[in-house]
């Protein structure tokens, strides 16, 4: 077979995969849940085989270890959490009015000062802005609901998911060794390095970012509590969670801080503990980018924040919820897969019109 068919073949084979994932992107949650269980679970399974454990005992060990763990968090978290999106989402109109009335004088101030008359056009303003904030609010804790929490995903995250998680712990080898004997033998060599370089990516992300992302959620929960702000656990989870999309986290935490900060705090004079808000979100971010990032990632993952963007928002388009979970996994394999392209072009005759600067026909 030559090059152009099996290129084909493959290509073709890339749209069905794909095609089939899109129709079934409904049902998949708790599957790609379980394949990220699985593998972050991998290392300490093999550590454990190695000190002389049956793979099926340490794949059990580590699956219940690691679920009773996560139920006990749920347990202890889930009251406190409950009780306070509850009350956010009570209050959220609260909010949107208290930071008109807090703010509109102050602009109605300055426009006087400037010998501007702003009181009727900013007061509008900020009660359109207020009502839009609200309905965007809801919509979005309904879409969420309806989109990715819903109870049968949630039944099915506990249920199907630590099967999956063992199973594929369990078999991890056996499918590594069958898959890597379906490989082409002509390209075999290529594919496994690509796959080590995909590898070593994926074990950044899914480890590193995520650890990156727990310790950052209970910095800001810990610290917006302690500082007296209101859903201030809620907050910092929320912050500290979705910071594996650069920026979108910290500045979706700071606003929402700043929203209940300027309600709560700015009517009473306490212009000390809003600073204190922004300076915990600054000390985060100073955390992530020069401690926890180069400790944890360093330069291992090569994805552009535009680039980390536009695949969550792409990923997600096409595929909902599940999409938002392997968008930035799939971008840094694609990442690999482009660069290790791009290096075989600049060697290539396409880009230099002969064999390459190392041929014999090297025409520097």
């Amino acid at each position: 077979m030559s090059a152009r068919k099996q290129a084909v073949y493959w290509l073709i084979a890339l749209v069905v995969f794909v095609t089939l994932f899109w129709l079934l992107s409904s049902i998949l949650l708790p599957f790609v849940a379980g394949l990220a269980v699985a593998y972050f679970l991998d290392p300490l399974t093999d550590k454990l085989e190695a000190r002389g454990l049956s793979r099926t005992f340490s794949t059990s060990t580590t699956v219940v270890v690691f679920f009773i763990l996560m139920i006990f968090a749920v347990l202890l978290l889930t009251p406190v959490l409950h009780h306070q999106i509850a009350g956010f989402a009570e209050r959220m109109p609260g909010y949107a009015t208290g930071l008109r009335d807090s703010t509109l004088p102050v602009l109605v101030d300055l426009g006087g000062r400037l010998g501007i008359d702003i009181s009727t056009s900013a007061g509008d303003a900020l009660k359109e802005i207020a009502a839009d904030a609200v309905r965007f609010s809801f919509k979005l804790l309904r879409q969420a609901w309806s989109g990715g929490l819903a109870i049968f995903n949630i039944l099915s995250l506990l249920v199907i998911t630590p099967i999956v998680a063992f199973y594929l712990l369990r078999d991890f080898d056996h499918m590594i060794a069958a898959l890597d004997g379906w490989l082409p033998r002509q390209y075999a060599q290529t594919i496994r390095s690509l796959l080590a370089d995909i590898d070593k990516v994926m074990a950044a992300f899914i480890r590193g970012q995520g650890t990156v992302c727990l310790v950052l959620g209970g910095f800001y929960a810990l610290s917006l509590t302690l500082a007296g702000l209101e859903f201030g656990l809620i907050i910092g989870l929320f912050s500290g969670f979705i910071s594996f999309v650069p920026f979108i986290g910290v500045l979706l935490g700071l606003l929402l801080s700043m929203l209940i900060a300027l309600t709560q705090f700015l009517p009473d004079g306490e212009y000390t503990r809003i600073a204190v808000i922004v300076l915990i979100f600054f000390v985060g971010q100073v955390t992530e980018g020069y401690v926890l990032t180069p400790r944890l990632l360093g330069d291992r993952i090569g994805l552009h924040p535009v680039w980390v963007m536009f695949a969550l928002l792409a990923s997600g388009a096409l595929f909902g919820f599940v999409g938002v979970l392997i968008a930035l996994p799939a971008a840094a394999a694609i990442g690999v897969i482009v660069r290790f392209a791009l290096a075989h072009y600049l060697d290539s005759r396409l880009y230099w019109g002969y064999d390459g600067p190392g041929s014999d026909g090297d025409k520097t």
